[in-house]
């Protein structure tokens, strides 16, 4: 019902937003007197802000055409490589490529947000490297018939990648799947697996939540999984794809992405509004452009949600040694071909520095050549792998590593 609630309440906006637009329209025409006054800049500027807080958007495009290498631009093309129910793996390649680029597989998160919020990280990667991500799909879009997915499925997607692309790949997880891409490595060096990567990067990610607790780490060990599971997850209603599948949907993620900085967004729209009466379309567009990406939310599948606070926050079963795939042991220390680089940001209030630091512990059958940290002053989570600080320190410092052990 709570589902149906939310695209009931979407429906009811439309009208004012239509109405919001028309009036804004007429107030911003340049036969308008009003236009050019303070009153109907403003007017105009507080409809526009209204309107792109409760737009619903759907997924983003990857909008990755070109990319500008030696100060020559580039073409960039786009193919999806293989298809399974949940996730499709795109590799991104531009013209001209060194047939000498190292391949690189990006994970990327299933926490609400579409990949494409890893555009940047892919602009970045795909000027020297040739780079496959997951492209992960909306749970509503998926059948049931297709059935449950969790984290067990989501390694076992890892695995097969890993073995579709390797041997000579580089693995990059960004945020939550930086303890199921070490799992999925684990389980590849325990069998002598000939398709264990060269490198294994890890971005920002829950290796071990304890080890630097954050708002998202106290909610998880506050609430028991029984009331995660009644309190937030919902079914599909039945004019979805994916009806009847139980997911916890984005909406909701969204409103507890937002709870969490709720003066810095408010702040954010409210400089929006300034921008736009002060006629600074510059800076209006960037907020657009980031709001678009970041308002744009899918559905994750419930047990996938439940399994990752039970098993990475709540039991913590990677760093205690307790992690299993499908009845096998998970086993960081089995690891000896893959170096590994962590990369955690100074400000992340998401997953605190040490929360990913803590994979060289468990990595024990490394050498300390083969391990390597990266702390970026100045940063918060987003800023990892998007922004400047990205482009400018953290991507050549993850290129340096890849050449270094490739």
């Amino acid at each position: 019902m709570l589902y149906q609630i939310y695209d009931f309440h979407q429906t009811a906006l439309v009208p004012w937003r239509v109405l919001g637009d028309l009036t804004r329209s007429f107030i911003s025409h340049p036969f308008v007197p009003a236009s050019y006054t303070h009153f109907g800049r403003s007017v105009a500027a507080g409809l526009e802000v209204m309107e792109a807080a409760t737009r619903q958007r759907g997924k983003p495009e990857w909008d990755v055409a070109s990319v500008v290498v030696d100060g020559e631009a580039q073409s960039v093309s786009r193919h999806v490589v293989s298809r399974l129910p949940f996730c499709e793996l795109a590799r991104f390649r531009r013209e001209g490529a060194s047939p000498d680029d190292p391949k690189v597989l990006l994970a990327a998160p299933m926490s609400g947000h579409h990949a494409t919020l890893l555009r940047g990280t892919v602009e970045a990667l795909v000027a020297d490297h040739e780079v496959y991500v997951t492209d992960w799909i909306d749970a509503r879009g998926v059948a049931v018939e297709d059935g449950a997915f969790g984290i067990e499925d989501y390694i076992g997607y890892l695995l097969k990648f890993l073995r579709k692309l390797g041997p000579d790949l580089h693995a990059i997880a960004v945020c939550q799947p930086a303890p199921l891409v070490l799992s999925a490595v684990a389980l590849l060096a325990a069998a002598r697996d000939p398709a264990q990567p060269r490198t294994m990067t890890l971005m920002g990610g829950p290796v071990d939540p304890a080890a630097a607790p954050t708002r998202v780490t106290e909610l998880a060990d506050t609430r028991s999984l029984d009331w995660f599971e009644k309190s937030v997850l919902t079914r599909v209603p039945a004019y979805y794809p994916g009806a009847g599948r139980r997911v916890y949907p984005g909406f909701l993620q969204l409103g507890g992405f937002i709870s969490m900085n709720a003066s810095r967004h408010f702040d954010a729209h409210l400089k929006m509004f300034r921008h736009l009466v002060q006629g600074d379309g510059d800076s209006a567009d960037a907020h657009r452009r980031f709001y678009d990406e970041y308002l744009a939310v899918m559905d994750v599948p419930a047990e996938y949600y439940l399994e990752t606070i039970d098993r990475v926050f709540q039991r913590r079963l990677l760093p205690s040694g307790e992690m299993t795939w499908r009845g096998l042991p998970v086993e960081p220390s089995a690891i000896e071909r893959t170096a590994l680089l962590t990369v955690e940001g100074e400000l992340d209030d998401i997953s605190a520095p040490g929360q990913t630091l803590a994979a060289h512990a468990l990595c024990d059958g490394l050498a300390s050549s083969q391990k390597h940290d990266l702390l970026q002053k100045g940063v918060g989570h987003y800023g990892i792998f998007n922004g400047r600080r990205w482009r400018e320190g953290i991507k050549p410092a993850i290129g340096d590593f890849i050449r270094r052990h490739g």
